[in-house]
C-alpha cells in the first residue's frame, strides 16, 4: 500500500506526536557549510563527536544514502508557567522545562519506532528513526518540512508551538507529497540575543556554546570560569531565558503529556532539597529523568554554583563539605560558593 502524506500526517497524532510535516531529504541546503563553520571557529567547545561526525551531519544522504524523504514530527512541552520568573527564586533550584519530568529521548524513541513500523508495514519502505542522539541536522530539516524556522537562538520556533517542540524524524526510502518551507518570522526582534546571561550567542544565528549555560552544565566536565559561574544564578541544569523570551511562545498551549508534566519535587525545590548524599541517591532521584546522563560529580558541581548564587548564608555548609573535594569542578565550585556567601552580610 502507498502512502499518503494525509495518511502519515493522521497516524503521527494518533501516535503521540503534535505536528508532522515531510519533506524532501535529498536536497542541497546551507546548514553543512554552517555547520563546519561553527566546528572550525571552535564554539563546539569539548563536543567532540561534532568533529568526528562533521562529514555524516553536513547531509542527511551522507548519513543514510538510501533517505529519500524526511518525516518530521513534534511534541509540544510547552510549560504552564514562565520559566524566567524561577530566575528570581535564587533559594530554589532551576531545571530546564524539557528535563522536569522522564527523559524525552526514551518517550519520542519509542513513540517513532511505533510509526516507523506502521509505516514501513503499509508501504515496505526501508525506514531508519531519529531523535537527537545520532548525527541528524533535526531543526534544518524541521525548517525545511514547515513545522517552523530556526530563530535567533538557533532553535526552531514555530508559529502554533512557540520554542517549546520536541523534535523526532523518521527518514524513509521513498518519495512522497512534501510541504512547504516555513518563511523566518524573527523580524527586528532580539529577545533571545538580549537576554542570554553569558552573550553566547554572539550574532543573529550564531551561538558559542562554550559560553551557554546548557552547555556549560550538561557537557561540559571540567572546571567552570569564575566569571561565568557568575552569571548561571540558580540553573542547575540547562537554561530556559533564550527560549522562554520569544515572543511566539504566546501562541503555544501548555503541554497535557504525563511524561513531561513537572515532577513535583523538581518544579519548585530548594537548593538544599535538591542536595543527595552519593552516586546511588542521585541515580534514584533522577531515574528515568536526563539530569541522570550529566552524573552525579557534575551534578553536585553545578549544585554548588547555584549555592554561590543563592545569597543564602545558611547553605555556606553544603559548600564546606566540598572544599576538599578530589573532584577539581566540584572544588572550585564549594571554593566559588565560599567566596560569593561570605561577602553577604
Amino acid at each position: 500500500m502507498s502512502l499518503n502524506a494525509n495518511l502519515i500526517k493522521q497516524l503521527a497524532l494518533e501516535n503521540g506526536f503534535d505536528v508532522a510535516r515531510i519533506c524532501d531529504a535529498r536536497k542541497e541546503w546551507e546548514s553543512g557549510k554552517n555547520l563546519k563553520l561553527f566546528v572550525e571557529n571552535n564554539f563546539h567547545g569539548t563536543m567532540q563527536w561534532f568533529e568526528t561526525t562533521l562529514e555524516r551531519r553536513s547531509h542527511p544522504t551522507a548519513m543514510w544514502d538510501g533517505a529519500i524523504s524526511a518525516i518530521m514530527l513534534g511534541v509540544n512541552y510547552a510549560p504552564k508557567t514562565d520559566p524566567l520568573e524561577k530566575i528570581t527564586e535564587k533559594s530554589n533550584a532551576n531545571i530546564s522545562v524539557y528535563a522536569q519530568n522522564n527523559d524525552y529521548h526514551d518517550v519520542i524513541k519509542k513513540r517513532l519506532k511505533a510509526l516507523a513500523g506502521i509505516l514501513h508495514k503499509q508501504s515496505g519502505a526501508e525506514v531508519k528513526v531519529f531523535v537527537d542522539t545520532a548525527p541528524l541536522m533535526e531543526k534544518p530539516l524541521a525548517a525545511r518540512s514547515g513545522i517552523g524556522w530556526q530563530g535567533k537562538h538557533t532553535n526552531l520556533v514555530s508559529r502554533d508551538f512557540g520554542s517549546y517542540l520536541f523534535l523526532g524524524s523518521i527518514l524513509i526510502a521513498t518519495e512522497l507529497e512534501y510541504d512547504d518551507t516555513e518563511s523566518n518570522h524573527c523580524g527586528n526582534c532580539s529577545a533571545c540575543i538580549d537576554i542570554c546571561p553569558t552573550g553566547a550567542i554572539i550574532a543573529p544565528y550564531q551561538i558559542d556554546a562554550r559560553l551557554c549555560i546548557s552547555y556549560l552544565t550538561i557537557e561540559y566536565d571540567g572546571v567552570i570560569p569564575d566569571e561565568l559561574m557568575s552569571k548561571m544564578g540558580n540553573r542547575i541544569y540547562g537554561c530556559d531565558d533564550c527560549i522562554a523570551v520569544c515572543p511566539w511562545n504566546k501562541f503555544a498551549k501548555p503541554t497535557n503529556d504525563e511524561n513531561f508534566l513537572p515532577r513535583e519535587s523538581f518544579e519548585n525545590s530548594s537548593i538544599e532539597a535538591m542536595f543527595v548524599p552519593d552516586d546511588a541517591a542521585f541515580r534514584e532521584k533522577f531515574r528515568k529523568n536526563p539530569i541522570k546522563r550529566i552524573g552525579f560529580k557534575k551534578y553536585l558541581r553545578n549544585l554548588l554554583i547555584a549555592v554561590g548564587n543563592s545569597e543564602n548564608k545558611s547553605l555556606l555548609k553544603y559548600a564546606k563539605n566540598y572544599l576538599n573535594s578530589e573532584d577539581e569542578g566540584i572544588k572550585a565550585s564549594a571554593q566559588f560558593a565560599i567566596k560569593q556567601l561570605e561577602k553577604q552580610k
